[in-house]
């Protein structure tokens, strides 16, 4: 029997939160359309305290116009001389996520921008009043605070740009707003550490060693010189992004085993996973795992909760901000797993156990030293049979079996409870015939500028109102991005991937140089990295020029390098298909101010109209399902604006 002296010591570290990203992609892109209540229960699964999944930190990605893995959300400055705190859906879940919440770590960091800053240069000048302009709209419109701020998601190392966002967020009244860097993943993502060691100003700037992806691969920890530079400075070490790629109750396991590995081999004092909430099409990339709860469906209000969930859960509920873990409490079991344990100053008192890899039943007691007192202390447990379920107490000498394959709290606080809602609605197909009129909006800004049901993969479709009053779908980016993912151009989807037989249909108003169209039988739309889709594209420019494209876009393996988890499984979602834009019909029509544009899908014939015309009638049977989408055009420094009063599927 294994015995666990729980005890304070000279060497315990703060406990700064676990939780999960919100972006990184526009991951929660239809909760915006989630009708009443389901909406506030997935919230309350994720934020509420001692309910659910109950996360003590929480990091967004500050949206940029460009796509950061499964699409893309809108900035707050699409221009120099643009500034829009209304714009998207993250001021809203931030507030609610507070609102349940209001000891709630926040985060974020760009992965996207604006391709105006530093006139493509994410580095620079530009970028830090952009972050300024961000966070003076999420205090002063919403009464929201960072607790820190990285300086980009998973692209490279500026220690001048530290340098210089630290000076601004202090001039700017942010002093206390933690900056961290440089959250990224490769193996070289703590060579900046040592560069530190020679800058002083930089080291000064920097609050937080910031990295990626620490669990998994004994290469992927915080290196022991790197622990013993952040001891010796006094900073702590976050992950600010890992990653959980499993199904079911091994999803769940596996997030506790990396909560727990985080801090035993890393240091982290925060982790933080990609990602919570899944409100994104199935044909997105990772569409269900690695996420806490599914929801697919906002027309029917259908949403499901994964394992994953309780094993947040498992941690949240159980801890707080600011308790500290007991390092001589804190240690691989002998018979397989790990424990973790934490305290608070007011002597409460948690155990966060895994036995995974264990092939046998372990014992282990906890003896309660150094102030630390309980008549009993509370079980809870997950299996792959039933997931957070109170046990009996531990009374006495506070001894336990531990099964194999397992997790369990063990705590002196009350309070849990496993969280749920009577009545989720059953799941529905999208309803077909659909049709949005956009000029049915009265408040854009109340719904952050966003129609019903779409989801932008790249740039921003939004509801305008032009001089006549009337409210328009525009899309909104005027030039390429400082993009995550390679570029390509903007579109967003709706609808259903089952769809087969359909006409997609809009009026599309392009300026002068620009392009717009609809799409059909969208089944693909990147792997994560790259958002080249797959279906069928029926576009129209200024001049009258349509084509019909058959659109079968492929990640390039070229791009990637080295044999890191994460591009293995980039790598096996590509397929070998031949890739790229292909003309299969196009012409000229009349030119007008507005055209009417349909595209029919029918088996494997393929027909394009213009105002009600045809003028293009293909046999391709390249794509034979999918969803519908709008399309606008982009060169190598101008993206189309295309305006669109209406979208129908038939």
């Amino acid at each position: 029997m294994m015995t666990l002296t729980i005890a304070r010591s000279a060497g315990d570290r703060r406990f700064d939160g676990i939780g999960a990203v919100n972006g990184g992609g526009a991951t929660s892109v239809l909760l915006k359309d989630y009708p009443e209540p389901q909406r506030s229960q997935i919230l309350d699964l994720v934020f509420t305290p001692k309910f659910g999944a109950s996360v003590s930190t929480m990091l967004v990605e500050i949206p940029g116009d460009g796509n950061a893995t499964q699409g893309s959300m809108p900035s707050h400055m699409h221009t120099r001389d643009d500034l829009n705190g209304e714009r998207g859906y993250t001021w809203w879940i931030l507030a609610e996520a507070a609102s349940r919440n209001p000891g709630l770590a926040l985060d974020g960091t760009a992965w996207s921008a604006p391709g105006w800053l530093g006139d493509g240069e994410f580095w620079s000048d530009d970028t830090v009043e952009y972050y300024l302009e961000w966070l003076r709209i999420l205090q002063g419109r919403y009464g929201l605070r960072l607790s820190a701020i990285g300086c980009r998601n998973e692209k490279g190392v500026s220690l001048e740009f530290a340098k210089a966002l630290r000076r601004g967020l202090d001039e700017a009244g942010f002093g206390d707003v933690l900056l961290h860097g440089f959250d990224h993943w490769p193996e070289d993502k703590f060579d900046f550490v040592h560069e530190l060691e020679r800058d002083a100003e930089a080291r000064d700037a920097i609050d937080v060693i910031g990295a990626h992806v620490m669990y998994g691969k004994p290469d992927a920890h915080t290196p022991a010189r790197v622990r013993e530079l952040a001891d010796e400075w006094g900073k702590p070490i976050w992950n600010t992004e890992d990653h959980v790629y499993l199904t079911g109750f091994d999803c769940l396991i596996g997030i506790v085993e990396c909560f727990n590995d985080n801090f035993l081999l890393s240091g982290a004092t925060k982790t933080v996973l990609w990602y919570d909430i899944a409100g994104v099409y199935p044909i997105e990339p990772y569409a269900v795992d690695p996420a806490m709860l599914v929801a697919h469906e906002p027309w029917s209000g259908h949403y499901r909760v994964r394992e994953a969930l309780w094993g947040y859960a498992h941690y949240g509920q159980f801890t707080g901000l600011g308790w500290t873990y007991l390092s001589g409490a804190c240690r691989e079991l002998p018979g397989g797993g790990s424990v973790v344990t934490l305290a608070s100053e007011e002597g409460d008192v948690s155990a966060i156990i895994e036995t995974s890899g264990a092939v046998e039943s372990q014992k282990l007691r906890l003896s309660l030293g150094d102030g630390f007192e309980a008549p009993r202390l509370h079980v809870w447990r997950s299996t792959a049979e039933e997931q957070f379920v109170e046990q009996p107490p531990l009374t006495g000498d506070f001894e336990i079996e531990l099964l194999p394959n397992a997790v369990y709290s063990i705590t002196t606080t009350t309070g849990q409870q496993k969280g749920s809602f009577d009545q989720i609605p059953a799941p529905a197909a999208f309803p077909l015939p659909y049709r949005d009129d956009f000029g049915s909006y009265e408040d854009p800004a109340a719904r952050g500028y966003l129609p019903r049901y779409t989801a932008d993969i790249a740039g921003a479709f939004e509801l305008v109102r032009g001089d006549d009053g009337r409210v328009r779908v525009q899309q909104a980016v005027p030039i390429p991005t400082i993009s995550w993912a390679p570029d390509w151009r903007p579109y967003t989807i709706i609808g259903d991937a089952d769809w087969r037989d359909v006409t997609v249909e809009t009026r599309v108003l392009p300026g002068e140089g620009d392009t717009g169209g609809v799409m059909a039988r969208v089944h693909h739309v990147g792997t994560g990295y790259g958002f080249e889709p797959k279906g069928y594209a029926f576009e129209i420019t200024a001049a009258g020029e349509w084509t019909l494209l058959n659109v079968n876009g492929k990640l390039d393996k070229t791009e990637l390098v080295g044999d890191t988890e994460q591009q293995a499984i980039i790598r096996a979602q590509s397929d070998t298909t031949p890739g790229g834009e292909h003309v299969l019909a196009s012409g000229t029509a009349p030119t007008r101010d507005g055209y009417e544009l349909a595209l029919a899908c029918e088996g494997s014939r393929i027909r394009g109209y213009v105002d009600g015309t045809l003028v293009a009638e293909v046999d391709d049977d390249t794509h034979a399902r999918g969803m519908a989408g709008l399309i606008a055009g982009q060169t190598e420094t101008r993206v189309s604006r295309p305006a669109f009063e209406y979208i129908e599927v038939r």
